[in-house]
């Protein structure tokens, strides 16, 4: 599923008063942070993850890594963090992601 760049707006709203629930250290993405980051997409769908360190290159490493082993969705990454979106299962989804619109702008 990929995001329309209305859905990412919508999700970006809903992600501004939330606070990172991973935090990537220095070792890296382990293994342990991945499956932090997947009970976090589990309970919660949309999360903000806090990268520690100053290689742009690595968040934009990270961030691509973690969508495709958990398959999320990269929503935004902004400076050291980065937002991502699992959508959960229809009957306990929390989140109501606005419908995609067929065709473009005329």
């Amino acid at each position: 599923m990929e995001l329309t760049a209305d859905q990412r707006r919508h999700l970006r709203g809903l992600a501004h008063h939330l606070n990172p629930v991973v935090m990537i250290g220095n070792n890296g993405l382990t293994d342990a942070v991945i499956r932090e980051i997947a009970v976090n997409l589990d309970a919660h769908e949309l999360i903000k993850i806090r990268v520690l360190g100053d290689d742009r290159e690595a968040r934009i490493q990270y961030l691509e890594q973690i969508c495709a082993e958990l398959s999320a969705q990269p929503v935004q990454h902004l400076g050291k963090l980065l937002i991502i979106y699992r959508q959960g299962d229809a009957e306990r989804s929390r989140i109501d992601l606005p419908k995609a619109k067929k065709g473009g702008k005329a």
